[in-house]
């Protein structure tokens, strides 16, 4: 491994554990908690390749060791709140904000222990709005992730059912092909949007999955490509303003 390979994790680690600390500070402790741990992983990783300088060794421990010790305090904390039913998180998003991708919102609440997924959200009937849950269907299929059952609830589109229908077919197929079963059905009643984990989160959303804005001319060949423009570019896409989201 070279030194520009180790100094290029070292900086890696110094901004997702400052973003950590951040957050920390910020109140908002679950994703803070994601941000220790990826943070202390990669100051493993240069501490395992940092073999002739004791000194940054020993630095590199203690430093290591301290953002563990307040990693395990959260943990702590954060299960002691869920345990008495306590425990309670907003984020609000403002108008044009970016950097609040799918992974971003979600990924603090998921987990190996993570099977099952509920989704109820009335809005899942455009093109750009199936793209939407297409992906956060995709962000559930990761290997730390251990999914098998996906259930949408949504409204039918009046005007296009057709396509509705034939997309979440498609993507029922999908899902299935990779072990993971979709379980669609649809309401005319329904309005509040929902989004319930098994491992015990149960997350609020003002627009449901689609609050990001709908890009316009050329970007639209984007937002309809493969998954590489959804993971590169989804996360500076601007929002629209959401409420304080529960979580």
């Amino acid at each position: 491994m070279t030194q520009n390979h180790v100094a290029g994790m070292e900086t890696s680690a110094i901004s997702v554990l400052k973003r950590a600390v951040e957050l920390d500070h910020g109140g908002r402790v679950q994703e803070s908690l994601v941000c220790y741990q990826e943070g202390i992983q990669l100051l493993m990783d240069v501490l395992k390749a940092t073999v002739n300088d004791e000194s940054k060794r020993g630095h590199y421990r203690e430093k290591i060791k301290g953002y563990m010790d307040r990693a395990e305090q959260i943990k702590v904390h954060v299960n002691q709140m869920k345990e008495d039913g306590k425990y309670h998180e907003q984020i609000r998003i403002e108008e044009d904000a970016t950097g609040y991708s799918y992974q971003v919102l979600f990924k603090p609440y998921m987990s190996s222990l993570l099977t099952e997924v509920w989704v109820q959200d009335p809005y899942i009937r455009h093109t750009h709005q199936l793209y939407n849950f297409l992906r956060f269907c995709e962000m559930l299929l990761t290997p730390s992730c251990k999914v098998k059952k996906i259930h949408l609830l949504t409204s039918q589109d009046e005007a296009n059912s057709s396509q509705q229908s034939s997309a979440l077919g498609e993507l029922k197929e999908s899902l299935s092909a990779q072990g993971v079963t979709l379980d669609l059905q649809y309401s005319s009643t329904i309005h509040d949007r929902e989004i319930r984990f098994d491992n015990g989160w149960i997350i609020k959303i003002g627009r449901g999955l689609d609050y990001f804005k709908r890009p316009k001319g050329l970007e639209k060949v984007c937002w309809e490509a493969p998954g590489w423009w959804f993971d590169s570019r989804l996360p500076h896409v601007p929002c629209r303003s959401v409420p304080e989201q529960d979580t």
